[in-house]
C-alpha cells in the first residue's frame, strides 16, 4: 500500500453516500478500508439502479453504477449486525482498526453494542466518526435525513435556480447530492484531523457530522449576505449575488460562463467584445456599480453575446485572458483535454464486469501520489480473505457463520 494515510485502517460500517463517500476519501489517500454490508442486499446503494454496470460482452449485471461511485478501494464482508455474532465479529474488526465510518440513526449502533462507547472499550485510540442527517443533538437528532432535505431545509435550495417569476423558476436541488459529498468531504478532514491529533496525544475522538450542518455551513458568502443586511439571499439564476458579470449568457449556438471576478477583467472582456464604452459608463465602472444596475448590464451583454458562436467567444476570451467556459454535458467532461490531462477518468478491473469506468480523486500529491488498485467490491467479495487474514478465523469457524447466517 501507498499514500499518505497507508498505515490507517479503517472500518467503514456506512451506507449510501455521504459516510462510503469520506471512507473513498480515507481510501484513496492509501487507508486500508473493509466495508461491512449487509448479507444478500448489501449497501442501499446497490439497489440505486438502473443503470447498471455492463460486463465485458455487453451483458447487464448486478452491480449498479450508483454504488461503484463511492466504494472504489475497499474491500467488503457481509456480516448480520443484527446477531450476537455477527455483532462480536464488528467488535473484533473495530478493534484492529483506526477509524470507524457509520451512518445509522441516532443510537442505533448502541442498540447493538456497536456505539463509541463499546468500542472505545475494546480500542482506546480509536476515531469513531458518525455521520447523521441533524447530529447526536438538538431537537431533530432521531430524524431521518437525505440530502434532497438537508438542501431545502439548510436554504442552499433558496438560493439556486432562476427567480420565480420567471418561466422555469422555484427552487431547485444540485444537480448532483452535493450535501452528502460535502457531508462526506468535511467528514474526512475531521478523520484526518484526529488521526494527527492522536499521533501526538495517543488521544481518539468521536466525530459529529451531519448533513444539515454541513448545508449550513457551505452557505458560506450568502449566510454573510444575509448576516450583513438582515435580507434573505434570492435566487438569481446562474448570476452571482455580489459580483456582475458572472455568469452565463446564450451564444449564437448555445451558451458560455464569463466570470470576470475584478474590474480589471471586465475591462479586458470589454476590449474583447469591443465594448469599451460599457467600461467606462460610469453605472458599469466597478463591481459595486455593475451590482447595482445588474439588470441593465445583464441585457446589454446579452445583445453582445448572442452575435457569436460559443466557440468564437471561447477563442476570443481565452486569448485575452478573460475567464470563461463552455456548459458541457457530462459527455463533453471527459472529452476536455484538460480533464484528460489530469486523469479524472479511470479504469480498474472488476470482479464481475470485467471493468469499470471511474472519475479520479482531484487530490495530487508530490510525495504519495493516488494509486488505483482496489476496484468498488462486489456484496462479500473479500468475506472469507477478511475472516482468515485479519480476524484470523480456522475453517471450521468460517463455515459455521456461513451456515447460520452470520456472514
Amino acid at each position: 500500500m501507498s499514500g499518505p494515510l497507508s498505515h490507517i485502517k479503517v472500518l467503514d460500517l456506512s451506507r449510501v453516500l455521504a459516510g462510503p463517500w469520506a471512507a473513498q476519501n480515507l481510501a484513496d489517500l492509501g487507508a486500508q478500508v473493509i466495508k461491512v454490508e449487509r448479507p444478500v442486499k448489501g449497501d442501499d446503494s446497490r439497489a440505486f439502479a438502473p443503470p447498471f454496470l455492463n460486463d465485458e460482452q455487453g451483458n447487464v449485471t448486478k452491480e449498479s453504477a450508483y454504488y461503484c461511485a463511492a466504494n472504489r478501494g475497499k474491500k467488503s464482508i457481509t456480516i448480520d449486525i443484527s446477531s450476537d455474532k455477527g455483532q462480536q465479529l464488528v467488535k473484533d474488526l473495530a478493534r484492529e482498526v483506526d477509524v470507524v465510518v457509520e451512518n445509522y440513526k441516532v443510537g442505533d449502533l448502541a442498540r447493538y453494542g456497536l456505539g463509541y462507547e463499546d468500542i472505545k472499550k475494546i480500542n482506546p485510540g480509536i476515531i469513531y466518526c458518525s455521520v447523521t442527517g441533524f447530529g447526536q443533538t438538538g431537537p431533530f437528532k432521531d430524524r431521518p435525513g437525505y440530502d434532497f432535505m438537508a438542501q431545502g431545509m439548510g436554504g442552499l435550495m433558496s438560493v439556486t435556480g432562476e427567480r420565480s417569476d420567471l418561466p422555469g423558476g422555484g427552487p431547485q436541488r444540485v444537480g448532483v447530492p452535493i450535501i452528502d459529498m460535502t457531508t462526506g468531504m468535511y467528514a474526512t478532514v475531521a478523520i484526518c484531523a484526529a488521526i494527527a491529533h492522536r499521533a501526538v496525544t495517543g488521544v481518539g475522538q468521536w466525530i459529529d457530522v451531519a448533513l444539515l450542518d454541513s448545508c449550513v455551513a457551505l452557505l458560506s458568502n450568502q449566510a454573510m449576505n444575509y448576516f450583513s443586511t438582515g435580507n434573505s439571499p434570492e435566487m438569481i439564476g446562474n448570476a452571482h449575488p455580489n459580483i456582475v458579470p458572472y455568469q452565463s449568457f446564450k451564444t449564437a449556438d448555445g451558451a458560455i460562463i464569463l466570470a470576470c471576478g475584478n474590474d480589471n477583467l471586465f475591462n479586458k472582456f470589454c476590449d474583447v467584445a469591443k465594448c469599451q464604452h460599457l467600461a467606462k459608463d460610469p453605472k458599469f465602472s466597478t463591481n459595486g456599480e455593475r451590482v447595482n444596475n445588474r439588470a441593465e448590464i445583464t441585457q446589454l451583454l446579452g445583445d453582445i453575446f448572442i452575435q457569436k458562436t460559443t466557440k468564437e467567444w471561447v477563442h476570443l476570451l481565452d486569448d485575452a485572458g478573460v475567464a470563461n467556459g463552455p456548459i458541457n454535458t457530462i459527455a463533453e467532461v471527459f472529452e476536455e483535454p484538460q480533464v484528460k490531462a489530469r486523469g479524472m477518468q479511470i479504469e480498474l478491473p472488476h470482479a464481475t464486469a470485467g471493468k469499470v469506468t471511474l472519475v479520479g480523486s482531484p487530490m495530487k500529491f508530490s510525495a504519495t501520489p493516488i494509486q488505483y488498485e482496489t476496484p468498488p467490491p462486489a456484496l462479500g467479495q473479500h468475506t472469507q480473505e477478511i475472516l482468515e487474514t485479519v480476524l484470523h478465523k480456522s475453517a471450521a469457524e468460517i463455515s459455521e457463520l456461513k451456515t447460520s447466517g452470520t456472514v
